[in-house]
């Protein structure tokens, strides 16, 4: 006996066929989640170029998380415009989980200073994870008559004009030292070095009064005499300058402004993939011969989730952006 059926109309099996594809398309993240890591190479995109704490960072994290994860993991540098050609190159690749950029704090800075950035910061990547904050440290000169950063403030308040030097224009270092200026009322002229290499030399030589660097550039002559550390910038004091107040322990209650360096992904990548990148990060953070070596340059590690760590971002994002614009700052 042969068995008839109906013939599907062409109204019913069109919206058939777009729910099966939909399906499909609403299952394949999770398959894709699921599979990862698969053969393909997991690249981390350190956003400045070899040498740099960011290189620094890239490669320590690097040789961890492939045995971790059992797959290679490989450093690509892609440096210029302060990280930010490296950060586009991310935001733009595919959102499969083999793609990550480690960033530094300009991150939280170039959308003000880089109005034409080829992505949006905020729109087009997320957060994996934050690796670590570290302070910025206030120095001067070891002839210098400043003695504390209450000295550097007495005289600015009194009319002195103080020169002081940081990395170049418009980064972390110069911002938090023009919004302390503005809340302290002071007159500090800044002067802008390309890189912490210039800066050093000039400082040491006394050719600027102030300057402002991280723990890594400014401690090696800070140990050696050379400099002689007034402050550092973040909320508590640095395990590795445990004798240097604080700028709010300086009089400016609440001052807190920390470098921090971070890995991103593509903003559509899988929820799953970024929770288990997360999770092999902060296994690595909590590993001696990883937490070491970033103490050696001034990083505390964060062991935060990404959401926190989005949060942190964002934060750092809103603030720099009302100092750069409260302060007309432009980027050279």
């Amino acid at each position: 006996m042969r068995l008839s059926f109906p013939r599907l109309g062409t109204a019913l099996v069109r919206p058939l066929l777009a729910l099966s594809v939909l399906a499909g398309a609403l299952a394949a993240p999770a398959v894709q989640a699921q599979a990862w890591p698969g053969k393909q190479p997991i690249k981390l995109v350190a956003v400045f170029p070899p040498g740099g704490s960011v290189d620094q960072v890239a490669r320590l994290l690097a040789p961890v998380l492939q045995q971790r994860l059992g797959q290679n993991v490989i450093v690509e540098n892609k440096g210029g415009a302060s990280g930010a050609i490296g950060t586009a190159a991310v935001a733009q690749a595919p959102a499969d989980g083999y793609t990550f950029a480690v960033v530094f704090d300009t991150h939280g800075v170039n959308p003000a200073l880089q109005p034409n950035l080829p992505f949006d910061t905020k729109r087009d990547l997320t957060a994996v994870s934050l690796i670590g904050t570290g302070a910025m440290v206030i120095a001067t000169v070891a002839s210098s008559p400043y003695k504390s950063f209450g000295d550097v403030v007495k005289a600015a308040q009194s009319g002195s004009s103080i020169s002081y030097g940081s990395i170049g224009n418009g980064s972390l270092g110069h911002l938090a030292v023009t919004m302390l200026a503005k809340s302290g009322k002071m007159e500090l002229i800044h002067v802008p070095y390309r890189g912490g290499g210039p800066l050093m030399s000039d400082a040491i030589a006394g050719h600027v009064p102030v300057s402002v660097g991280s723990v890594f550039l400014t401690k090696p002559h800070i140990d050696s005499g050379k400099l002689r550390a007034l402050a550092v910038t973040t909320s508590q004091r640095s395990a590795n300058l445990p004798g240097v107040p604080t700028i709010a322990e300086s009089g400016f209650a609440g001052f807190d402004a920390p470098a921090w360096w971070a890995v991103l992904a593509p903003a559509k990548t899988p929820p799953e993939i970024v929770q288990r990148m997360n999770a092999e990060i902060n296994a690595a953070l909590k590993l001696p011969e990883v937490a070491d070596k970033l103490a050696a340059q001034g990083i505390v590690t964060r062991s935060d989730t990404p959401a926190a760590a989005q949060s942190f971002i964002e934060q750092q994002l809103d603030t720099w952006a009302q100092v750069v614009k409260a302060n007309g700052i432009k980027s050279e």
